[in-house]
């Protein structure tokens, strides 16, 4: 362990969870939010992260044609072990019969249990997206079906595919996270067929179900690439509720079967037309 360690804090007045859940797909040590701050701690300076950041809010306010008052500070400090107090912060998650939790806790009787140390990759069962996500793969993912989990950061939700009987595929554009993926799929006893590096673009298979917990520009970007992916039922998720109806229009040509909401996070799950 270093001597030191940096800690991000970074405030805004607008898009905070834009801005989050940007940091998350490119920081995989966790992200505290705390007094409206978000903060990341780094034994390494995160300087490439900070300037794409800034980058995108300088995007943000050109698309939307408004002024953004954002900060970042980092202050070099002693090192505490701060990677223990995180994971002493991180509790258990139950969603249904899944009870999703750490390594450093014991698994639960009676339930599904899936361990993912969330120090690892985003995706640990405490994000909205992530809990809306895992109801709608018990609803609509049946045994022996394929699944492709598009932008997979933990692996977590090929994992509970797999244990309701679905073979996985996976990719992610990170190969942090795809080696996270493998190894947690590893850890639960957990089958893939494939894990790769690289996007939907990069398949050229169908699936019975496509899942893709990304953000909503993303989502929007490589619409056809998902749509030429799927065969049956298509969830997509990490969509801010004010940006649904883009997303939606991207996918009209697809049957509006359900939303699951949380707090802000809209998840939604589509149905392949049959002349589609």
């Amino acid at each position: 362990m270093k001597e030191i360690y940096y800690e991000y804090s970074i405030k805004t007045d607008k898009f905070k969870d834009e801005i989050e859940n940007f940091l998350m797909e490119r920081f995989f040590n966790g992200i505290e939010e705390k007094d409206n701050t978000l903060i990341l701690r780094s034994e390494e300076p995160l300087d490439e992260i900070m300037e794409q950041l800034r980058e995108y809010v300088k995007a943000l306010e050109e698309i939307f044609s408004t002024r953004i008052n954002f900060e970042i500070n980092v202050e070099k400090k002693s090192n505490k072990d701060w990677v223990k107090l995180y994971q002493e912060s991180i509790k258990p998650v139950e969603i249904d019969e899944f009870y999703i939790h750490p390594s450093w806790y014991p698994p639960k009787e009676g339930k599904i249990n899936i361990i993912i140390d969330p120090a690892l990759a985003f995706g640990s069962g405490h994000h909205e997206t992530t809990r809306s996500c895992v109801k709608a793969l018990k609803k609509y993912v049946e045994k022996d079906d394929t699944l492709f989990d598009v932008g997979c950061g933990s692996g977590i939700l090929g994992i509970v595919a797999n244990k309701l009987g679905a073979v996985v595929d996976a990719c992610d554009t990170d190969p942090l996270a795809v080696e996270s993926a493998k190894e947690n799929f590893e850890l639960n006893n957990a089958k893939y067929r494939k894990i790769f590096q690289g996007s939907a673009a990069d398949s050229n298979e169908t699936y019975d179900v496509v899942v893709a917990n990304i953000i909503a520009d993303v989502l929007v970007f490589i619409a056809n690439d998902l749509k030429q992916r799927v065969n049956n039922i298509l969830i997509l998720s990490g969509i801010i509720d004010k940006y649904k109806d883009k997303v939606l229009d991207k996918y009209k040509d697809f049957e509006l079967l359900e939303e699951i909401r949380e707090n802000e996070w809209v998840t939604l799950i589509l149905r392949k037309e049959v002349n589609g």
